[in-house]
């Protein structure tokens, strides 16, 4: 397990905006972390006092960066930093997570590493429930 500390300067995420805790477990293709923060009163994410089940679209983009990081450190580079550019497939089986109790499991799976684009495949889970999934694409960020 790494904590946040070992790699939250791996991903240009700060403060409230760094949404995840842990990272359980990763290697070439995928990623598995903990995330607590969707408990927090000061999510930056929340609106009315809520926090829509469409934000986990965020928490499977931010598995992507930190898996992307520590490939990167690996090989002993830094990431290209990147920009979301889509989504598609998402499904959420859930309307809000706020309400949720301990931890979020944010899993990510690299589908295709072209070089200056990657796409991933995400899924987020509590207590074994899933509450979303999807499709992400990220473009590398021309200097």
């Amino acid at each position: 397990m790494m904590v946040k500390p070992q790699w939250e300067q791996l991903i240009p995420h700060r403060g409230a905006m760094s949404l995840l805790d842990s990272v359980l477990d990763w290697d070439d293709e995928r990623i598995h972390l903990t995330a607590i923060s969707h408990t927090r009163a000061d999510n930056p994410l929340r609106s009315d006092g809520l926090l829509r089940a469409l934000h986990l679209c965020e928490y499977g983009a931010q598995a992507m960066a930190v898996h992307g990081g520590l490939l990167a450190q690996r090989q002993g580079k830094v990431a290209a930093p990147g920009f979301l550019v889509s989504l598609r497939g998402v499904q959420l089986h859930v309307a809000r997570i706020d309400d949720l109790p301990g931890a979020l499991d944010v899993h990510a799976m690299k589908l295709l590493d072209g070089g200056s684009s990657w796409q991933y495949e995400f899924r987020v889970e509590h207590e074994g429930r899933l509450l979303a999934e999807g499709r992400a694409a990220v473009i590398h960020a021309a200097p």
